[in-house]
């Protein structure tokens, strides 16, 4: 099957992946760029759960302090090697990520350190389960599974503070 070069470069856009695998994807999907970008989703799941052991001793600390510097944040998100620490997506992931915990108030991390007799619902206090401010449709998990299958390292993010002016 032909694939036009337009229809693998807006599935490249839309998920980030290598030009051969949007383009196998394409074949598998018969031309469909919503079922391979599904498929491409699914993989880079697939991916990203295989490098979920590895070490991930590099990073960046991301601040953030929104306008009016009222409200800041700050979070420690690492990676396996500096030189993914240093790349634009890895830096725009961790900027995401502190504007995330400034905007919707986060208690814990994940829900494994959510108590049990917390009343609350794991997707409002727990970092990684919210959603996405800018994509309701994502969680911040999603968001970093994203990344880590276009990186191909590990990705991880250790821990964040919220301030709040007066609070």
């Amino acid at each position: 099957m032909q694939i036009p070069a337009e229809t693998v470069k807006e599935l490249r856009e839309k998920c980030g992946a290598g030009v051969m695998d949007c383009r196998n994807a394409l074949i598998e999907a018969e031309g469909n760029v919503d079922k391979a970008f599904e498929a491409l989703q699914a993989k880079g799941f697939q991916k990203a759960a295989k490098k979920a052991e590895r070490v991930t001793g590099q990073g960046v600390i991301e601040a953030y302090v929104h306008t009016g510097g009222r409200v800041g944040a700050l979070v420690e998100l690492n990676c396996e090697t500096d030189f993914v620490a240093r790349t634009d997506e890895f830096k725009k992931l961790a900027h995401e990520v502190a504007m995330q915990v400034a905007a919707m108030c986060p208690i814990y991390l994940s829900e494994a350190e959510r108590p049990e007799d917390c009343e609350e619902d794991a997707a409002s206090v727990c970092l990684l389960s919210q959603a996405y401010i800018k994509d309701p449709s994502k969680s911040i998990n999603d968001l970093i599974t994203e990344v880590i299958a276009r990186t191909g390292e590990n990705i991880r993010l250790k821990r964040f503070a919220r301030f709040e002016l007066g609070g």
